[in-house]
């Protein structure tokens, strides 16, 4: 029983950090479509921008593999019911932190189009939802280097 609370905190850690990477960059895609009819040349930046929501989800896969080594059939239960917890706060951290950051991304994306130069405003803005998925990475690497 244990080691299924564990895999479902694999699960959710990985799979809402994907979802909320493949949701925030079809998100950002989308907003670069619209912008490349007013400004193709500008693809580059656009590509940049809409690839940031990606980031969550490799934090999710680097916080498998921070817990991976607890994965035993000798798992305790404070050590399963830690890596669920653990699973859960990285997961919807990383779903929400990617897809807010792709509304961001998208709005500058959409600004660029229309010509004006928010690119770098718009990166600085973008590095706030980004920052609490970092933190949620931390949390799990020190979490998972105590249990």
């Amino acid at each position: 029983m244990e080691l299924l609370l564990a895999y479902a905190g694999i699960m959710l850690m990985t799979g809402l950090s994907f979802i909320g990477s493949a949701v925030g960059c079809t998100l950002s895609g989308h907003a670069v479509l619209g912008a490349m009819q007013k400004s193709p040349e500008k693809f580059g930046i656009f590509l940049a921008l809409s690839a940031l929501p990606s980031t969550q989800g490799l934090y999710g896969f680097v916080g498998y593999f921070m817990v991976r080594r607890h994965l035993l059939d000798t798992i305790t239960a404070h050590q399963s019911y830690a890596i669920l917890a653990l699973g859960i706060m990285m997961g919807f951290v990383n779903y929400f932190s990617a897809i807010r950051q792709a509304q961001i991304c998208a709005n500058g994306i959409k600004q660029i189009g229309d010509g004006y130069n928010v690119f770098a405003s718009t990166m600085v803005l973008a590095v706030f939802p980004e920052f609490y998925a970092i933190l949620g990475l931390l949390v799990t690497i020190v979490v998972s280097g105590v249990i």
